[in-house]
């Protein structure tokens, strides 16, 4: 899936959350479940992925990415129940 996207990956329901950006979602998301980049998510073991945005542009993607990372706990979990109530791992989704 080469498109750019924001996404939000979870540890476990109302768990640790990390937001991101890529050009190739499909990929970003086995290396995160790999634990294959360093940081953040292999360190939290956050490998869940619970909302994603595709966009048109890698600049679109980039701005959505910095407002996502501005808004409170609050608001970042509403809109992913919004979109996937029992939290689901949307990777086997976007696999197809």
């Amino acid at each position: 899936m080469k498109q750019p996207a924001v996404y939000i990956l979870a540890s476990k329901i109302n768990g640790t959350l990390y937001i991101g950006v890529t050009s190739n979602l499909l990929q970003r998301i086995w290396q995160h479940k790999n634990h294959l980049i360093e940081g953040f998510t292999k360190k939290y073991n956050v490998t869940i992925l619970v909302y994603y945005e595709q966009h048109e542009t890698m600049y679109s993607a980039i701005t959505r990415e910095k407002s996502l990372k501005k808004y409170n706990r609050k608001f970042k979990l509403e809109l992913i129940e919004s979109n996937n109530s029992t939290w689901k791992d949307l990777y086997e989704e976007i696999g197809q």
